[in-house]
């Protein structure tokens, strides 16, 4: 199911930049907050799914199914799903560990009602329920048949906790969660990918945020008149070796069309550097299909970083040159 990708209007030719691109606008697409599919939880660290979504399930089928088409085309996707996503994937169990990225603050609660040795019943006066603000009104949800008249004590407080973990992270998103799982192994088939752990399937999935440009530099091959000797290739790894983790993104988007590393780290990367002619005010370009950057050999190394710069800063779209 491999995907190849046009866009109207533009000249690129799809050797894998362009799918790059598509997968990762599609994404960002899907998972605007403008469609109230996903939710932003932790601070905005992490995406969850909206139990209160008005979007039919097919949506969530096809977000499924992007995640899937992603692995299957070898795509790096701009994801921040928090981990238990990628265990219900995968069939596994969850548990209270799992709510401490999405909801650190109810994570540390439900904890502490674990720990705590007092009189439960009379001092927190909690039952079987939950109560939440859906769309400006207060709903009560039960999280037992009769939960709203079953009073939590300390016989039962494992229970409850058991029972909200497990409304929280399944039974609340069963409806949106359900096709998302059918929509990722429509594509996804066989039990090959059950060899993955959770954190791993994040990376095949999303890659990885460490970005380790000495493995980068290791790697890095030189074409057409450079080597790793000339001046102009030691000014870039001065120039990349100084930036900041954002700058490191955006450089590595703008030569591979994603700013995570894969799987096996960026070591793994074939990563070509080519002349591209004699010092020139042309901004460097790069082959997003092949990982292969272009760079005219510039006389000084302010000038290398001040057109690397506009180069990353302005780096989406397609053209032939």
């Amino acid at each position: 199911m491999c995907i190849r990708d046009s866009f109207r209007g533009e000249q690129g030719i799809d050797e894998g930049g362009v799918r790059k691109e598509f997968f990762q606008l599609i994404t960002r697409e899907l998972f605007d907050s403008k469609w109230g599919m996903f939710i932003p939880k932790n601070n905005e660290q992490y995406l969850w799914f909206n139990p209160h979504s008005f979007e039919c399930t097919v949506n969530f089928e096809l977000i499924g199914m992007v995640l899937g088409l992603a692995i299957y085309n070898s795509i790096l996707l701009e994801l921040n799903l928090p981990i238990v996503v990628y265990k219900k994937l995968l069939g596994q169990q969850t548990s209270l560990a799992d709510l401490r990225e999405i909801d650190p603050v109810l994570h540390n609660s439900l904890e502490k009602l674990l720990e705590f040795e007092g009189d439960i019943e009379n001092s927190l006066c909690l039952t079987f329920s939950v109560e939440e603000e859906v769309y400006g009104a207060i709903q009560s949800f039960e999280l037992i048949p009769g939960g709203r008249e079953t009073a939590v004590t300390q016989e039962n407080k494992v229970s409850y906790v058991k029972s909200y973990v497990d409304w929280y992270l399944n039974k609340s998103i069963e409806k949106q969660f359900t096709p998302f799982l059918k929509g990722f192994y429509k594509v996804v088939t066989g039990n090959i990918i059950k060899i993955f752990t959770p954190r791993e399937l994040n990376v095949l999935i999303c890659g990885s945020q460490k970005l380790d440009f000495n493995e980068l530099e290791r790697a890095m091959e030189y074409e057409d008149g450079f080597d790793k000797d000339s001046q102009v290739i030691k000014d870039l790894w001065a120039i990349l070796h100084s930036f900041n983790e954002e700058q490191k993104k955006k450089f590595l988007f703008f030569c591979t069309g994603t700013d995570r590393a894969p799987i096996q780290g960026l070591g793994s990367l074939r990563f070509i550097v080519s002349r591209w002619g004699p010092d020139s005010d042309k901004l460097p370009t790069a082959h997003t299909c092949f990982n292969h950057l272009l760079l005219p050999e510039y006389s000084s190394r302010e000038k290398l970083r001040e057109k690397l710069l506009t180069a990353m800063n302005y780096s989406e779209g397609f053209g032939l040159f």
